[in-house]
């Protein structure tokens, strides 16, 4: 009998799942996206209530200094853990790292993977031995340091290790060596972090969306963002911006115009992405489409947004047919699976 949509089997005895988030506190500051990767409320209850119309029981834990505590005292079956981490360019492991080591199963991807995935400039080198096809780029580490090193111009800059368009404002792309320097020292001294070049590829930009693990591993069709006016001068950037008011800047196209073979090849090197870096239960991989036809990879989100109405992941799954209620429970299940406790 064919199974219509919303009606997902549940796990034979229902967990009590601890939802892991960072909060947005709004403080402010000489930095506008310094909280653009962690979450609102709203997108921790619509989480917790998407969970609850399964009928499946969870608390909702900060990640805060007293995380550990926390997880001691609830005793958690399983994380449903969107948390980005506190500092550092390896923040987005430290839950991960910790529920490891008190041997709490988890959805998502390891501390490993989101290490990896978060460096831009190593994820790319080692995806490149995948023979996966990535924008020449160079990594800066401090401000004398700046040099283009065979980088052809536009040159687009933003920090190496950030996500959510953090540190990509409306002008980030470079057109000479002078423009390369200026906007990487802002980025240095703003974000503190190294910075990544790459060579801005003109063309069409998709985001490809993927579910579950081995053999059930769902890859959602590309979604196009269609840009209605560029941000810097002629170039079209999904920058963070554009991102906050996406409404008076994009369309989103799902399924997207895209030939049989473009679209094969672009979700068979998501799939390949995902499968090198050793991901996990859901992620969102990025590309650019050049005016030539030639596919560029820019990036992985192992952890991607879940707010309803506004993170790519949710859009182009329900695109798909698949509902944020849905979606969520997939993701949970999807974990639940691979630890032996799904169905």
């Amino acid at each position: 009998m064919e199974e219509k949509s919303g009606d997902v089997p549940l796990p034979p005895a229902q967990p009590l799942v601890g939802i892991i988030y960072n909060c947005k506190r709004n403080t402010g500051g000489e930095i506008p996206d310094a909280e653009a990767e962690y979450d609102s409320m709203d997108t921790v209850y619509a989480i917790r209530d998407a969970l609850a119309s399964f009928g499946i029981r969870s608390v909702l834990l900060e990640c805060d200094g007293t995380l550990p505590e926390k997880l001691a005292k609830t005793r958690i079956d399983i994380a449903f853990n969107i948390a980005e981490g506190r500092s550092g360019r390896g923040r987005e492991a430290e839950v991960p790292a910790i529920l490891n080591l008190l041997g709490i199963p988890f959805t998502g991807s390891d501390e490993t993977t989101l290490c990896v995935a978060l460096d831009k400039a190593l994820c790319k080198r080692l995806l490149s031995s995948y023979r996966v096809r990535t924008p020449k780029s160079r990594v800066f580490l401090k401000e004398g340091n700046i040099r283009t090193g065979g980088l052809r111009f536009p040159v687009i800059v933003k920090p190496n290790a950030e996500g959510s368009s953090k540190g990509i404002p409306d002008v980030c792309v470079a057109s000479c060596e002078g423009e390369l320097r200026a906007l990487s020292a802002r980025s240095l001294k703003l974000y503190g972090g190294p910075v990544l070049a790459e060579e801005y590829i003109a063309g069409r930009e998709f985001t490809v969306g993927l579910l579950g693990n081995g053999e059930t591993l769902r890859v959602f069709p590309p979604m196009e963002i269609v840009f209605r006016k560029n941000t810097d001068r002629d170039y079209r950037i999904y920058s963070f911006g554009v991102k906050q008011d996406y409404q008076n800047f994009v369309d989103y196209e799902c399924p997207a115009r895209l030939t049989p073979a473009q679209e094969n090849e672009m979700t068979k090197t998501a799939r390949r992405v995902y499968e090198a870096l050793g991901c996990r239960d859901f992620a969102r991989v990025d590309f650019r489409l050049s005016d030539d036809g030639r596919l560029y990879f820019i990036e992985i989100n192992p952890l991607p947004g879940l707010a309803p109405g506004y993170s790519d992941y949710p859009m182009l799954a329900e695109f798909s047919g698949v509902p944020y209620r849905e979606l969520v429970f997939s993701v949970l299940n999807a974990a639940l699976t691979r630890c032996g406790g799904g169905r």
